[in-house]
């Protein structure tokens, strides 16, 4: 049943920890771990136990959730800090973190040496905090068939949607896809304000005349409700959807993605000016300034 099903959840940023406590709301036993341990805390409040590092989080733990910034993270977490040897046999790992393809495939060659009896599922996830917190992520999940119904309860806890496309491996695949994709849309709310605002145009108007319009998704009209107030606090960093981006480009000759290239090149130089732990939508303002708008 599914509230036998314990989980460890081991990285508790903005992602991490809405989807922590959504999975303690489903009630499933849930055991947190965190670098900084404040967010642990909060979620202990809720009823969550708090692991002291994350070899003791994951010892009695069926499904082991990672959600943290990057592969070294990850790695750390799963050789340094012993969560991979600490595992119990047949546990399952559900790596959601954004680490692209090279890293995913280490990851799993990994486990294959050290822990065979582990089952590896790569699971990243397409939705920001805002998302996460309302439980509206898709989960991108890849692995074994036969594994799904035992991690499903864990994924419906966290999303509206699983997607499951493939063996192992192909969920990071997917998400780098959807993230260039989501790149683009945000570049084109920027260039399209920041143009209007060049040509003179009152921003509210161009704003409520956005709106509604069939080019606009739900997640850019939310975005474009956020840039009318200059609301950048961030739900998705500038410096992880750069991440992102430069993590697709390392698997491809990145001259056939001249596009994604010279956006890559842009958000840099916003990055290098300190934006970089805003919203992605703060290019707008970059874009802005930048034609002297």
């Amino acid at each position: 049943m599914a509230g036998q099903q314990r989980v460890a959840v081991l990285g508790l940023g903005g992602m991490g920890q809405a989807m922590a406590g959504n999975i303690l709301r489903a009630g499933l036993p849930t055991v947190v771990w965190n670098r900084s341990p404040g967010p642990a805390r909060q979620l202990g409040e809720q009823g969550a136990e708090v692991a002291d590092d994350p070899a003791d989080a994951v010892r009695r733990a069926d499904v082991v959730v990672t959600m943290v910034t990057d592969a070294d993270a990850v790695v750390s977490i799963a050789t340094d800090r012993g969560m991979l040897a600490a595992m119990r046999d047949g546990a399952i790992w559900a790596q959601m973190s954004t680490i692209g393809v090279a890293a995913t495939e280490e990851l799993a060659r990994l486990v294959a040496g050290q822990r065979p009896d582990v089952v590896l599922v790569d699971a990243s996830v397409a939705g920001s905090r805002g998302p996460a917190a309302q439980r509206k992520l898709v989960v991108l999940a890849s692995g074994p068939d036969d594994v799904r119904d035992r991690v499903a309860p864990v994924f419906d806890a966290v999303g509206q949607r699983t997607a499951w496309v493939g063996p192992t491996g192909a969920g990071s695949r997917m998400k780098l896809a959807n993230n260039l994709l989501l790149a683009f849309v945000n570049e084109g709310i920027a260039e399209s304000l920041a143009l209007g605002r060049a040509l003179g145009l009152d921003r509210a108007a161009v704003l409520g005349a956005m709106q509604g319009s069939p080019l606009v998704s739900s997640w850019a009209a939310e975005k474009l409700e956020r840039i009318g107030r200059d609301d950048y606090s961030p739900q998705y960093t500038l410096s992880l959807a750069l991440k992102d981006v430069n993590l697709a480009l390392r698997e491809v000759d990145s001259d056939r993605l001249p596009v994604a290239g010279s956006l890559a090149t842009e958000w840099q130089r916003a990055v290098d000016r300190g934006l970089g732990a805003e919203d992605l939508t703060v290019v707008t303002r970059a874009i802005e300034e930048n034609l002297g708008a």
